[in-house]
């Protein structure tokens, strides 16, 4: 299994980063070859949805399930955990959005399990995971303090 983790600080109250990187289909908006499906407009625990990867009909369904849910409150942390189900790929993820300072510091783990891929690739899937899903969290991110910045602007 690859796991990984992830760290990022923003610039930006919890309650802001929150609700963006909780957003299914802005991640999948942002991982190349993916799309959700099935996801409500509502979260929480229960929630389930698909993430689609593959080119045209090529490809493989990845269902997830929100399984814990706190969104952060004043001083303290949120976290949501989610469990992936599928045949291709199993494993979780647990989003960790914590209050420091002026700001907020998030923290995504992740183990993933890919059906027919030796553990002896497991670093290689890491990493891969590490890049792909670092880069998607910079741009939720960043577009977060951007749009932040140009409100503060006008």
């Amino acid at each position: 299994m690859g796991v990984f983790r992830l760290t990022r600080a923003v610039a930006l109250p919890a309650d802001e980063v929150w609700p963006r990187v909780t957003d299914w289909r802005a991640h999948a908006a942002r991982v190349p070859l993916t799309t959700v499906s099935s996801a409500t407009a509502s979260n929480g625990v229960g929630t389930r949805f698909v993430v689609r990867s593959g080119l045209g009909r090529i490809g493989f369904d990845d269902p997830m399930e929100v399984v814990r849910w706190v969104p952060p409150g004043t001083g303290t942390a949120g976290h949501c955990r989610l469990e992936k189900r599928g045949r291709v790929i199993r494993g979780w993820a647990m989003i960790e959005v914590r209050p420091e300072g002026r700001g907020t510091v998030v923290v995504w783990d992740e183990e993933v399990r890919i059906r027919l891929v030796p553990r002896l690739l497991d670093p290689l899937v890491a990493r891969v995971g590490r890049l792909v899903f670092g880069r998607a969290l910079d741009a939720l991110l960043t577009e977060a303090t951007v749009k932040t910045k140009a409100t503060e602007d006008n």
